[in-house]
């Protein structure tokens, strides 16, 4: 609780110090719902309903800036997750991260985004702790997703909202084990706009811009630390190289196409250990670990940061213990118009293989 207590004082310090031009909401929800089982080793784990709290801080768009009406005056800021899993080899995780809020059909609808970092009270040990396939390390990290009913004036300024939250958790096999946890939950909860006099500013002098653009190639290269499957291998780098072309369609959609070469030197020794473990399988020690990669992707421009989903398939992968098709999810920040940063995860479905920090050059 003394996290819990952290973080209520620390939202009221916000309250206190926000000014009339600076519009925000506070929002508080409560959360029940039930975890995915995507792997044989979950089951045992979910024996209960996960519920939680979650807390959020939200700056209003008010027009200031062209992005804010393109996207129909998002919502963004901060937020605070508590879960519990009723779970004990599980416990409870504490997340905080960045959120966006997007509007649809009149502002009733609205469609949640979040990423974070978590903390879990009860990580896997060798010891105390050996059922505890989710969670390899006390810290991971938090990715969110909801759909919800909402309206932000119910009464004065207290608004109502309700819907379903989706929230995964995984370390991105920093460290093994590393099945991490999905969770889907009924979300409840009210608002507080404190601002009174809150105006969006609608543009109408703007000229309308054509955002199309030819052809452009990217170069990016991602790197970070992982761990093979099996636990306390040692962690070990990893460099993915990638190349690809976009193209932007408009104000917020980019597609792309591209390759890559993924050097993760952790599984040289898992084809090692793979072969001698399992000599039935008639796998050579000395297979080749590298892959090659062909992908499609899709970039939601927002303003210099950008939402970036990725679908690949693996045309060189000597090693097949994974399954053919990749998928990669995150965030990519736009330092200038040829320079980027990135934070992304690579997954194979529900399974992580890695946290990548990338940077890029765009010609």
């Amino acid at each position: 609780m003394k996290y819990l207590c952290f973080i209520i004082a620390f939202f009221g310090s916000q309250l206190v110090i926000s000014q009339k031009d600076n519009p925000f909401a506070v929002e508080i929800s409560v959360l029940r719902g039930n975890a995915m089982a995507h792997t044989e080793d979950m089951y045992h784990l979910i024996n209960g309903h996960p519920d939680g709290l979650m807390l959020t801080y939200l700056k209003q768009s008010d027009g200031s800036k062209e992005w804010h009406q393109a996207y129909n005056f998002p919502d963004f800021g901060g937020y605070f997750l508590y879960q519990n899993f009723k779970s004990q080899p599980l416990g409870e995780n504490y997340a905080v991260g960045a959120l966006y809020n997007f509007y649809f059909w009149k502002r009733r609808l609205q469609l949640r985004i979040g990423q974070g970092v978590a903390m879990t009270t009860n990580p896997y040990d060798k010891v105390d702790n050996s059922k505890n396939r989710a969670f390899g390390t006390r810290f991971m990290g938090n990715t969110n997703f909801g759909f919800n009913y909402d309206n932000q004036n119910l009464f004065k300024n207290v608004g109502f909202h309700a819907g379903v939250l989706f929230t995964h958790y995984s370390n991105g096999r920093v460290k093994s084990p590393n099945s991490g946890i999905n969770t889907y939950l009924l979300n409840v909860g009210v608002n507080y706009n404190c601002n009174n006099d809150f105006i969006r500013q609608v543009d109408t002098t703007s000229q309308q811009k054509s955002y199309k653009e030819p052809i452009h190639y990217n170069f990016v290269f991602r790197t970070g630390v992982n761990e093979n499957p099996i636990i306390r291998s040692g962690q070990q780098p990893f460099y993915h190289i990638g190349f690809y072309a976009d193209k932007r369609l408009n104000r917020k959609s980019k597609l792309q196409l591209g390759t890559e070469l993924f050097l993760t030197t952790s599984m040289k020794d898992y084809i090692r250990y793979f072969a001698i473990g399992y000599p039935n399988k008639n796998i050579d020690p000395n297979t080749d670990y590298k892959r090659v990669g062909l992908f499609v992707g899709h970039e939601l421009m927002i303003n210099r940061i950008s939402l970036e989903a990725q679908l690949g398939y693996y045309v060189y992968q000597p090693f097949k213990k994974d399954i053919p098709v990749y998928d990669r999810v995150g965030m990519k920040y736009y330092i200038s118009e040829k320079l980027f940063a990135g934070f992304t995860i690579k997954t194979h479905l529900f399974l992580a293989e890695a946290l990548e920090f990338g940077i890029g050059y765009r010609i």
